[in-house]
């Protein structure tokens, strides 16, 4: 029962959240980060811990797989539109990917945090399956890690949009790059409601900025620590 209520607890308030999105444009109404607060309000009032929670994050995580896969089909939507844009939408990647990660690392050693943390947050822009990954190869803390990517993301979803507009910077595509690069998943998920062309290019990012993190960290991190 638990655990039932807990899956329809999570798509109700994900609704509710979508909806009130809508109603009320504000980096603090961005699903991702009003619902996570809801949900951890009411399963703390209803007395259910996070390992009760756990089976049904599972079922509904389960899902994660196809819908990163469906991320196919605007990529390939928009497939002509990404090659006209290739080369510096790669150099774009290469720059930001190293960026996020060298500001990351400098901080940490800045505000002097322990080994853990540091090699820990290197790996904040990345989604948590690959960074869960490269944790277990650079001697990252699972808990932190995991952490960290979260938190990363859900602020890139919450102030990403706005930044850019800030910036005055309006091209789908450039939008769609700069997301994904940096807030990967839930990023993109926030790319793919401003448009078919911001999420694909976001999606396309996620999983480029991945593996050139997975090839720039080891070379870095000796560095740091």
């Amino acid at each position: 029962m638990i655990t039932l209520f807990s899956i329809l607890l999570t798509i109700s308030v994900y609704l509710l959240t979508l909806y009130t999105a809508k109603r009320i444009r504000s980096p603090f109404t961005s699903p991702v980060f009003l619902s996570t607060i809801l949900i951890i309000v009411v399963l703390t009032g209803a007395n259910i811990s996070y390992h009760e929670y756990l089976p049904a994050k599972d079922i509904m995580t389960f899902l994660l797989g196809p819908a990163t896969v469906a991320l196919a089909v605007p990529i390939y939507n928009n497939r002509k539109l990404i090659r006209v844009y290739l080369i510096p939408a790669l150099v774009g990647l290469l720059v930001g990917t190293f960026t996020t990660i060298m500001i990351a690392l400098l901080l940490a050693k800045w505000f002097h945090f322990s080994k853990s943390m540091i090699l820990s947050i290197s790996i904040k822009s990345v989604t948590v399956p690959v960074a869960a990954e490269i944790g277990q190869i650079i001697g990252g803390n699972p808990s932190l890690i995991v952490a960290f990517v979260i938190i990363t993301g859900m602020f890139g979803a919450m102030f990403g949009p706005k930044l850019l507009n800030l910036l005055h910077v309006h091209h789908p595509f450039a939008r769609g790059l700069s997301i994904g690069t940096i807030s990967h998943g839930i990023g993109t998920a926030e790319a793919v409601r401003e448009g078919e062309m911001q999420g694909a290019v976001a999606g396309a990012s996620m999983g480029i900025a991945a593996i050139l993190t997975s090839f720039i960290i080891p070379y870095l991190i000796p560095f740091f620590v």
